[in-house]
């Protein structure tokens, strides 16, 4: 399985010092070219491979970390997204009118045809998301919800190999909806720092 982080802001370079943590190798890009990207990929480790927008999505998951407006522009880079999962890391605030009440999520999926889309890992702030999730004997939690059910399986399985210890919602407007901003209201669960303990 290889994993891509479209965006290197400070959730994308927090993303990416998670799995540099377990020495697992991720593909970083972004709109800037992939040299002004190297020194801050060198720093966080060697397991981040700067590459090209277009390269970077040859991964068969990428995690979207750029700013809500901008996944349309990344979902034209390719003509089908078919076979590919897509984890939703991103807030849509404020909310555009454009959602139309759906969950920004489900918006998301429809730019990006053919794709298994999963929301994840967009609760948690860029600091606590760099930080070891292993804390005080338990693992930090990361809230996964998608309408399809065998996308969100492999996504939670990355995400304990992180280290983390995935909760799943269920579907993005049933469980999920408590992770997406709606109106002025964020979701009820957005910026809560949860811990599971092992069992």
């Amino acid at each position: 399985m290889s994993y891509a982080i479209i965006g290197f802001g400070k959730v994308g370079q927090a993303l990416a010092r998670a799995f540099a943590r377990k020495n697992i190798e991720v593909t970083v890009a972004s709109r800037r070219p992939p040299e002004a990207l190297a020194p801050q990929a060198r720093a966080i480790g060697p397991t981040v491979v700067v590459k090209s927008l277009r390269e970077a999505l040859e991964a068969d998951t990428i995690i979207l970390a750029v700013p809500f407006a901008e996944h349309r522009e990344v979902a034209k880079a390719l003509p089908s997204w078919k076979g590919k999962t897509i984890i939703d890391a991103m807030n849509a605030f404020p909310v555009p009118e454009e959602l139309d009440g759906l969950p920004s999520s489900a918006f998301v999926a429809k730019a990006f045809t053919g794709a298994k889309l999963v929301k994840g890992f967009n609760h948690l702030v860029a600091a606590t998301l760099a930080a070891d999730p292993v804390v005080e004997g338990g693992h930090r939690v990361v809230f996964l919800s998608s309408d399809d059910d065998d996308a969100i399986a492999p996504v939670a399985a990355l995400a304990k190999q992180l280290g983390f210890a995935p909760v799943k919602l269920g579907k993005l407007n049933e469980g999920g909806a408590l992770v997406h901003a709606r109106g002025c209201i964020w979701g009820q669960l957005i910026f809560q720092d949860l811990f599971r303990k092992e069992q």
